[in-house]
């Protein structure tokens, strides 16, 4: 790939169509091919990438599916200004850091299109979802924007437990969505396994407990966060921080001890260290110094939690496998982390 451009033949295989992709995966199976399934909702960055590479290290096919999914976010959320740039993921994806190109991309206009809402696309959906988020909460009490849509849509996976704390506690429908919709991929990609950044570490550990308890015959595989120079976690959302949010990003380790502005990232490497040279293992110790140096960065806290890496149970003491999990707003923007700690 040169110029910013790349040959047809360099590009992945672009499917829509659901019976499409499933004929692909078929032909696939029957040359003996091993398929790798990595989902994404587009604009695509570094660390998504790392998904595609680990994945392409691991099966012989690889599938990326480009779905901005509105069952997992609410009316009151952020889905009509979620960036997109399929054109330039396609690019991306031609190529990634030299390795073979993608196999191919599946891009479905609308999963929850049962014929009983026309050719909407996901964009065309996402521009009526705005008018009527305008218009304040609908009176039905419809909790997702699948719901608001009216495509008749009623059955969702919930993971009962695993849902709850951290990111379910402010996001209601969100895990609920994902399961949903990662079980519909699964049905129509039929992949060997599939590969999920750590990032979100609570949807990962959602999906394979969904995976195990619905017996599924897929491998889901956690893939180390990417992180930017400044050690900012990759996200999709970042390029929606301003100048001076990013600038507090920057501050949150001060409170540590260190001389010079760090990363979030920083703290929570930092509260790691802690823990790991034996000088604290108390989880309300280390929450209450994180908590601090997140809201004296100008951050508004949404969770700071310490729980087990299993069963995300939250703990009183570092006495086991643990994972530091922080989700804040900053500005307008929504950023979650997490660093995982051996115990």
């Amino acid at each position: 790939m040169e110029g910013g451009s790349a040959a047809p033949e360099e590009l992945p295989e672009i499917i829509t169509n659901k019976d499409e992709m499933r004929k692909w995966s078929r032909a696939m199976r029957c040359r003996g091919k091993t398929i790798a399934l990595v989902p994404t909702m587009g604009y695509l960055h570094q660390g998504h990438l790392s998904l595609v590479e680990k994945a392409q290290s691991l099966a012989d096919v690889v599938v990326v599916s480009i779905y901005v999914n509105p069952g997992q976010f609410s009316p009151s959320e952020d889905l009509s200004t979620y960036p997109s740039d399929f054109h330039g993921d396609i690019l991306k994806l031609g190529s990634v850091s030299g390795c073979r190109r993608v196999d191919a991309v599946f891009h479905p206009h609308n999963l929850y299109d049962y014929g009983n809402i026309g050719r909407k696309g996901e964009r065309d959906i996402v521009e009526e979802l705005s008018e009527e988020r305008e218009k304040g909460p609908p009176a039905s009490g419809v909790s997702s924007c699948v719901e608001e849509m009216g495509a008749g849509h009623e059955t969702w996976v919930k993971v009962e437990r695993l849902e709850r704390g951290l990111c379910g506690k402010s996001r209601p429908v969100f895990f609920r969505g994902v399961a949903t919709v990662v079980t519909k991929l699964f049905n129509i990609v039929d992949p060997d396994m599939a590969v999920f950044g750590k990032k979100d570490y609570q949807q990962w550990r959602v999906i394979q407990r969904m995976v195990r308890d619905l017996d599924f015959g897929i491998r889901i595989v956690g893939s180390d966060i990417t992180r930017e120079q400044d050690g900012l976690a990759m996200s999709s959302r970042n390029v929606r921080l301003s100048p001076g949010d990013r600038g507090k990003l920057s501050f949150l380790s001060d409170l540590f001890g260190c001389l010079q502005a760090l990363s979030i990232s920083r703290s929570l490497f930092q509260a790691k260290s802690l823990v790991e040279r034996g000088q604290t293992t108390n989880c309300s110790d280390l929450r209450g110094t994180l908590v601090q140096a997140i809201s004296g960065a100008g951050g508004k806290i949404d969770y700071v939690e310490i729980v087990d890496q299993e069963s995300l149970e939250t703990l009183g003491e570092v006495d086991r496998p643990v994972v530091i999990c922080i989700a804040a707003w900053f500005g307008n923007v929504r950023l979650i982390d997490n660093i995982e700690i051996s115990g």
